[in-house]
């Protein structure tokens, strides 16, 4: 199993004790005995290395640490594959309408 964690901010290494917590969860209330140990993944807005580097230096729990960017388009060759915003937007109504 993975665990994908989020941030929209820069790094802490305070999310390195989180990321431990849900490993530590997934491995003892739902891995099977004959899966391997979970993996982490936290994905941040901004990261140091060497911050990084310190706060895994002791864990001994499968863990990686990567960034992402924005951008303003989506690039040529992802959007056959992808719904355009205006087909999300029709998605989440239709939904949001069943419910009443």
């Amino acid at each position: 199993m993975i665990a994908i964690d989020l941030k929209v901010v820069k790094f802490k290494p305070g999310f390195i004790g989180q990321m431990q917590f849900y490993l530590t969860a997934l491995d003892e209330q739902i891995k099977e005995d004959h899966e391997n140990p979970s993996i982490g993944i936290i994905i941040c807005k901004e990261k140091n290395r060497t911050i990084v580097e310190y706060a895994l230096k002791d864990v001994n729990k499968p863990i990686g640490v990567a960034t992402y960017t924005i951008k303003d388009s989506l690039p040529e060759s992802m959007k056959n594959y992808l719904p355009s915003a205006e087909e999300i937007a029709e998605r989440l109504e239709s939904f949001f309408d069943d419910e009443e």
